[in-house]
């Protein structure tokens, strides 16, 4: 077994696997199932500071993303798509497949989204349903400020369809706050549970978008509004996968408990990149670093391949390349959930500066000492 050191799927705690082997009820007959379903969504809406209502998904978290395009999109909506990133992009599959009029607003893929410049675009072109955007994006490491994102987009009546998947409980937020309207999670990244469950907090605007449509909702299983009345009729509309959810509960709880959560992501993060940068390596992107994964350029020399080959025979850890227009140029460490720990990331820099002097890639330094002597708050 390998030490996964990706940016999700994450190391699984203990208490989360033995959760998942609990005895099963009859998720579809047992109204205690039904309470403790709703009490697991009400928590996760707490995490995320709003009392909006959250809905556990049976499907891994880009079912999420799909699902609130699906339940928002009717033919002919023009839709804006933030994009500067592979995720980010991506949005704009979902919006034409359900026969919306997708508008990129693309911009730099090695910054974060620049606020003024928004601003300056949605002053003159403002008229959309709805906007996507990407909090964290996976492939290259990219945070973009939701806080300020969102809000400004709920100026112009936009609704927003927020991807947290990677990002959330690893990065601050607050939906009330940021006034999003649909906010997307996934069990496999900073939850670190395993893959398999979304969950989708919706506002009230966002209900009253759904309720309003002319058209069906051209889906079951992607449809958010099929969850209507669950709680009050106890009946699911397809059966719920009760381990999962267990486990993913169990998640939940570790993250409640874990008031040091978000300052852990931020020290590691920062010693992360510390290390990349003394030891000579370069940093892909400029700004808008993620507090969850670091992403690193190939050096000169040697390939993504080789690198991540040696890590796992070598070292027993596996890292991660990435994928379209970034496949074979970067490497990336994730440090989410329980990834994020000092121990572990000391040892994926030890094992780095072994497989990179091995490979010929001359270091300007030590990388697990820069890392070590770079934690904040060791705690």
């Amino acid at each position: 077994m390998y030490k996964i050191m990706t940016p999700g799927p994450t190391q699984v705690a203990e208490n989360v696997r033995l959760a998942r082997s609990l005895p099963c009820t009859n998720p579809d007959l047992d109204e205690d199932f039904v309470e403790f379903y709703r009490e697991t969504c009400e928590k996760i809406s707490r995490l995320l500071h709003t009392e909006n209502e959250t809905l556990i998904l049976g499907g891994e978290g880009i079912l999420g993303l799909e699902a609130s395009c699906a339940s928002l999109t009717e033919p002919g909506d023009k839709v804006l798509v933030l994009d500067n990133g592979i995720y980010g992009k991506g949005f704009a599959d979902f919006v034409t497949m359900y026969g919306g009029l997708p508008e990129l607003y693309t911009v730099d893929d090695k910054n974060t989204i620049d606020i003024p410049a928004l601003e300056s675009f949605l002053e003159k072109s403002h008229h959309y349903k709805y906007a996507t955007v990407v909090h964290g994006d996976t492939p290259s490491g990219m945070l973009n400020d939701i806080s300020k994102i969102c809000p400004l987009l709920k100026q112009y009546g936009i609704l927003t369809v927020v991807d947290s998947v990677s990002a959330m409980f690893g990065e601050e937020v607050n939906v009330d706050k940021a006034r999003i309207d649909f906010l997307c999670g996934g069990s496999q990244k900073a939850v670190s549970a395993p893959p398999g469950l979304t969950f989708v907090t919706v506002s009230a605007d966002g209900k009253k978008a759904m309720d309003e449509r002319k058209t069906p909702i051209a889906s079951f299983y992607a449809n958010l509004k099929v969850f209507e009345h669950y709680y009050e009729e106890k009946w699911f509309p397809y059966t719920m996968p009760i381990s999962d959810i267990y486990g993913l509960r169990a998640a939940i709880d570790n993250i409640e408990k874990d008031t040091k959560i978000l300052a852990r992501h931020a020290s590691i993060a920062s010693a992360a990149r510390n290390a990349v940068t003394a030891a000579g390596l370069k940093l892909h992107l400029e700004s808008g670093f993620s507090n969850t994964v670091t992403v690193f350029c190939v050096p000169e020399g040697t390939t993504d391949k080789d690198i991540l080959e040696a890590m796992k025979k070598d070292h027993g850890i596996m890292l991660a390349g990435s994928f379209g227009n970034l496949a074979g140029k970067v490497i990336r460490i994730g440090h989410m959930g329980e990834n994020a720990n000092i121990p572990d990331m000391a040892e994926v820099f030890d094992a780095l500066n072994h497989v990179l002097k091995k490979l010929g890639v001359p270091l300007k330094a030590d990388m697990k000492e820069v890392f070590l002597q770079s934690i904040s708050d060791p705690a």
